[in-house]
This record gives C-alpha cells, structure tokens and sequence, in this order.
C-alpha cells in the first residue's frame, strides 16, 4: 500500500518542500527489507534504524515486510535528520494505523529517538516561510522547535514530543478537531525587549576620540579598526559596541533568525533573534569557519554576524588568508559558497570592528614605554593587514594608553544609555530618508538583505544623491585625495562617514566640518602602511 507525507529540506537559508512516499508490500518476511531511494545521506538512511525502534518502543507491532521509501524529488540532496518523523508517519499510514488518508495540508519535520520521542532539527524557521509559501496550513514539528517556527503567520504550528502524539493529532485533524492547540507567538512583543547589556561605556575613562568614532561607527553602521598599544581599552570598547547598536527591524531580524536556526544555534526559548548578534571568533578560526562551507555549505562567523557586529581581535595574528577571504562580503554583503554538489549564497551584511597592536612588541609610537621593534618588523607585521581590506574599513583609529589622572580622577564618563538614545535618533533620520527615497517599502518583494538601512548601505547612486557637498567642502575632499592619494573606494566611504556624522548632528547638509571629521579617520592607514 502506498501512503504520502510532507516534509522539507533546507538548503542555505531557503527550505524545499519534499514528497515521502511509503510503499508497504505487506507480504510478510522474515527479514525486514527497507530502503531508502532519493539521494539521502548517512544521516537519512541510519533513520531506518531510528524508525524501526521508535515505532516499535510506541506500541505498534509491524509484521516484518519491505517497505520502500522514496524522498521526492530525486534530484535534490537529502541531508540530516529531519525525516525521521514523516518517514514513520507514513510507515504507520501505508499499515493502516492512521484514519488520516490524505496529509497534503500538513508537513511534519522531527528526530525520532528509539523510544519514539520527537527531538528538535535546525532549519524550522525557512521550513515555515517554504510551507507558507507553498500553500500548507498545518506544521507539525518537535516542542523545541515550536516558537521558531511560530514567528511565521498565517501556518498553523503544532508542538509534539512523541510519535504516540503525532498519530493521535493526526486523527483528530482528519476528524476536524485537533487534539492539540496550534502555538502562536507575538514576534512584535519580542522585538519590543530591550536586551540586557553585560557592559557599558561608562565603565570607560578617557578615550574620548575613540568613543566618538565608535558613535559614529554605530551610528551609520560602518567598520571601524582601533590600533593601540596593549591594555589601552581596544577590547573594552569593543565589547561595549553591541550596547550602543541601533534594534533590529522585524525584517532584519527574520532573516538573521534564518542563519542562526540553519547554522543550529538559535536560542529556541527565544524563537526569534530580536537583536543584533555579536560574534568574536578566535585569531585561529579557519577560512571555512570565518566564511562557511562544509560538504553541503554552512554559514560560517560573517553569515552569523548578519545585522550585527563581527569584532577580530588582534587583527595580525589572524592568517592572511583568513582575513583575505573577508574582501568579498565587506563589500557585497553576501558570501556564494560553491561546491561540486552545489552552490548557496549566505547572507554576510555585518558591520566590522577590529583591534591590533601598531607592533609585535605593542609599544611603537607609546610616550611610556621604549618600542624594541626594528622598522623592518613592524612593516612585516603590519602588512599582515592588506591595503584591499584596510581600504574597505571606513574608520581608522588610535587609542592611545590612558592616563593616570583620567584612570583615578574625573567625571563619571558618559554611559551607554546616552551614547545610543543619539544613535537611534541618526538611525531614525536614515531610515525616513531611504524610505521616502524608495530604497526600503513594507511589504515589498525585495529581501531585507537588499534593502538599505544605514549610510554604511548605499550605493554609489544614492550617494551621489544624499552627500551633495558645498564648494569649501568638496575643495577640502578633493585636496585630501590628492595628498593622501586616497583611493575612489575611500573617496565613496568618506562621504558616507560626512553623512553619518551631519546625521548625529541633526544637520541635513554636509558642511565642511563634517568632511574634515571624516577625512581624518582616514588618515592613521598613512603612519603605519606607508
């Protein structure tokens, strides 16, 4: 007999619905024979071991037969464990345990344990958006994964932790009353949380050069380099940073919950990443690891970072190669891993904050202490860093060590409270602006990776179109291209930077203050890479 279940497959950040066909001859054998067809993978074809405990620890008691099973459509790879749970569903179904003939309205994914309960699987957010997409109205999937997958409206979300559950809530859906209520979360209530911040600016003395450009960093979500002698506070600011980030919106956040669900490291109590990750991969992390990739490509630190902040800590000490393979998605935003079964783009769209020592022994240009470094070393170690990626950081920094008196004495410093109420009013004045230009409507087709948020996004049009500058200022750019021999890519960054700054302003035209401001974070690439 022939029984058909629904499920899904995820490949990158998008699902595919799948066909799970059981054909159960019903001749009894000695020996079970049951295969698998539809190009899966180890973890597909183990599910018949899976399978068979779990039916069997349930309760039901299955003659042995051949039952074959064909995952459709052939073409596409199968990977993970996600079929456990359709796979056993129609196993029941073709053996006449199910008064549910008919289960196209419903999809069902889940990891079988040998004692029939239901265990979470990565991926349940897009296997939601590909079941809405696709017409169907009911989701059965793991407890754990519940809330996930209840951020998409308009499915019907319905949380198992057994087979003995699954069976009964598809008798009583045939019979038009469901054993078990479907969830509902209010993804706007999450969005509405502020976040707990670990760290805060006011536990910063001094550095107020760097706590401005940070602002401004944040502010227009640019990429900002710190270069300091040790222990000068590089690594305090950094972490500091996410406590002055602008929210998420809800698109934003959607889509970063899509990497995080795919890459199996979303917080399911959450169910929704309602605000900008940080991440801090270590200085030996691979070029796969910083990138992704894998057999079947997985998103790696930069796709995890999406919307957020990706913080390198001493910066040299990363491999070249690893810091080389970051060129692409600082400026496209995007990272297309290819592989010989297939090739996925991963969303990458992250502001980048990194912190490096001027020298190997720290100290070069320190008023404290002696630098033992020879010219020729420091050039070596600096140049771990290339002119391409330097090129595409938008602020350069220095944090000099800090004083004494600034350490013990003073004011307190100014908190992270005040710093971001200033951000969010920039953010806010960017946002009106690239909505009335058209570059962002609700409810439009284009992805939120495409769609522009902060200065740090726009296309060169749109800065052609909001960075118009008076004749003092556009004589003081143009003197600092030529003297600094300053690349059109920096050129394009300056402007955006000029943007930011008038935004914090509240001003809405770029004056000649602006730009003097802008140009100078351009300028500590000079001392160090020349």
């Amino acid at each position: 007999m022939l029984f058909k279940a629904r499920s899904a497959a995820v490949y990158g950040i998008d699902a595919h619905i799948i066909d799970v066909e059981v054909d159960y001859s019903g001749v009894k054998l000695e020996k079970e024979v049951f295969s698998t067809v539809g190009l899966p993978d180890a973890a597909v074809r183990e599910s018949r071991d899976r399978v068979r405990s779990a039916i069997r620890n349930s309760g039901f008691d299955i003659p042995p037969t051949r039952i074959t099973i064909n995952l459709a459509p052939a073409d596409l790879k199968k990977e993970g464990s996600g079929f456990d749970l359709p796979i056993a569903v129609g196993i029941l179904g073709a053996y006449g345990a199910l008064q549910a003939r008919e289960l196209s309205d419903i999809l069902l994914v889940g990891e079988l344990g040998l004692d029939g309960s239901v265990r979470a699987v990565p991926g349940m957010l897009p296997i939601a958006v590909a079941a809405l997409a696709q017409g169907v109205r009911h989701l059965i999937v793991p407890a754990a994964n519940a809330r996930e997958a209840a951020v998409v409206k308009g499915v019907l979300v319905y949380p198992v932790a057994s087979l003995l559950q699954v069976r009964e809530l598809l008798n009583s859906v045939a019979m038009g009353t469901p054993s078990i209520q479907p969830i509902t979360l209010e993804a706007e209530e999450l969005m509405e949380t502020m976040p707990q911040f670990p760290h805060d600016f006011k536990d910063v003395r001094g550095q107020l050069v760097a706590k401005r450009a940070l602002e401004v960093a944040a502010a227009g979500g640019h990429n900002i380099l710190m270069i300091g002698p040790p222990g000068s506070g590089k690594t305090m600011l950094a972490k500091r940073l996410p406590s002055i980030l602008a929210p998420l919106r809800f698109e934003e956040a959607l889509e970063t919950t899509k990497i995080h669900s795919v890459a199996g490291v979303l917080n399911r109590d959450e169910g929704l990443v309602a605000h900008r990750p940080f991440r801090s991969p270590h200085h030996t992390v691979s070029d796969a690891g910083l990138i992704g990739g894998g057999m079947v490509p997985r998103p790696g630190e930069v796709s995890l970072a999406h919307n957020g902040l990706l913080f390198l800590d001493e910066l040299p000490e990363f491999p070249r190669n690893v810091l080389e393979v970051l060129r692409q998605p600082l400026e496209d935003g995007t990272v297309t891993i290819s592989r010989a079964a297939m090739s996925l783009s991963f969303p990458a769209r992250f502001m980048l904050a990194a912190a490096m020592n001027p020298c190997p022994c720290g100290y070069f240009n320190d008023k404290s202490r002696e630098c033992m470094c020879t010219p020729p070393m420091i050039q070596r170690y600096v140049s771990k860093v290339s002119g391409p990626l330097l090129d595409r950081i938008d602020i350069h920094i220095e944090v000099p060590a800090v004083q004494y008196k600034e350490l013990r004495g003073g004011t307190a410093a100014e908190g992270s409270a005040e710093i971001r109420a200033r951000v969010l009013a920039a953010r806010e004045v960017q946002y009106a602006r690239f909505q009335a230009g058209g570059e962002r409507t609700r409810g439009s087709a284009r992805s939120a990776s495409r769609a522009v948020y902060s200065n740090a996004q726009m296309s060169t049009q749109q800065i052609r179109m909001y960075c118009e500058l008076h004749s003092d200022a556009e004589r003081m750019l143009e003197r600092a291209m030529q003297q600094q021999g300053l690349s059109a890519r920096a050129h394009d960054r300056i402007l955006k930077v000029a943007r930011t700054i008038a935004d914090l302003a509240g001003e809405a035209q770029i004056g000649v203050k602006h730009i003097a401001e802008a140009i100078q974070y351009r300028t500590l690439d000079r001392s160090y890479w020349s």
